[in-house]
């Protein structure tokens, strides 16, 4: 079953590249005493996600924050060194958006929002999504029902939920 409002944030271990090599994170640190927007997508380097989902946060990041949002994660079922290509190739690494690598997508399934489109060779993947976790719990979600659209979890849409 898939993650709702009102619903407390799973605990997970997230990992991005830091200043020394890949680093961890966890949510509880991250939303701890927070107001953070996380939103997913099915990978780096696929379509909508590079051309629509990612985009619309770098356009909208001064927005969510004079909204009170304390930071912005985007999580995608990569590694580290994809997730740091990725924000360099697309100028999300200047950018206030933290970059954050869910691996083996343990995190995307404590959330029940995996998805697998083997033709494609998408395995364990993250549906598009957006959620504002207030201190840890869950206060707005939207999902894209089609892993290839962006609409309601693009942060223009998702702007009017925070």
């Amino acid at each position: 079953m898939a993650i709702s409002v009102g619903d407390k944030l799973p605990s997970a271990t997230l990992r991005y590249m830091g200043a020394d090599g890949p680093a961890e994170t966890s949510t509880d640190d991250l939303c701890s005493g927070k107001k953070v927007v996380f939103f997913g997508l099915p990978g780096a380097f696929t379509g909508t996600c590079t051309t629509a989902h990612l985009p619309s946060f770098v356009r909208t990041a001064d927005k969510f924050s004079a909204k009170g949002v304390d930071d912005i994660v985007c999580v995608a079922v990569n590694d580290v060194f994809v997730m740091q290509s990725w924000a360099e190739s697309t100028g999300a690494d200047k950018s206030p958006i933290h970059m954050l690598a869910d691996a083996d997508s343990s995190f995307t399934k404590a959330l029940g929002l995996e998805f697998s489109a083997p033709p494609v060779g998408l395995i364990d993947r993250s549906k598009r999504y957006a959620m504002l976790v207030e201190n840890g719990t869950v206060s707005a979600l939207e999902i894209d029902d089609n892993p290839g659209e962006c609409t309601i979890s693009a942060g223009e849409s998702f702007l009017e939920k925070v």
